[in-house]
């Protein structure tokens, strides 16, 4: 877990400490109101029409093949947990961002960018556990479509969630 968490928290704090040394905040604040109404009308919806923005770079198997296993977990570590050089298919993650640039302050950005990224790598890392122990989703391939539409219509509630309040934080700052 230390592999995902220790290079995700770095490089999160570094993102909060660059995005809060510019005032962005009012125009982060706006952007997550499109954003989030935006994506969560389509996800709360089923739909994954338009694809979040993201990555669909992954870790090129020459990096981690014939290495020790410490170097493949640093490698992995470092590239999955913060979660900018994979694919994820939940519009939420680019929500954070965004998130962190609203904070309006370079201490609540940068404590708000390191809690994020050790959220995401714990998650990460504890999905990686529950894979490697549990049974594999190949095994039903059904079940793991649905399981993720499920989880991809709870990201879209949780946006126009996250909307309404950026709305709400919108009306409160600029009148």
């Amino acid at each position: 877990m230390l592999a995902y968490a220790f290079p995700a928290v770095i490089i999160w704090t570094a993102l909060g400490l660059i995005l809060n040394s510019v005032s962005l905040s009012s125009a982060a604040l706006v952007a997550i109101v499109v954003y989030a109404l935006f994506y969560g009308v389509h996800e709360s919806h089923g739909r994954a029409v338009p694809a979040p923005p993201g990555s669909t770079w992954q870790v090129p198997s020459s990096w981690v093949r014939g290495v020790s296993k410490s170097r493949r977990i640093a490698v992995w570590g470092s590239m999955l947990g913060p979660g900018f050089a994979t694919r994820n298919p939940y519009a939420g993650f680019g929500l954070l961002p965004l998130a962190v640039a609203a904070a309006g302050s370079i201490r609540y950005g940068v404590w708000l960018a390191a809690a994020i990224g050790l959220a995401h790598a714990v998650g990460r890392s504890l999905a990686l556990v529950r894979d490697v122990h549990g049974p594999s989703i190949n095994e039903d391939p059904f079940r793991a479509i649905l399981k993720a539409m499920r989880w991809r219509m709870v990201d879209g509630y949780a946006l126009l969630l996250i909307g309404g309040i950026a709305i709400a934080a919108c009306a409160a700052r600029f009148s």
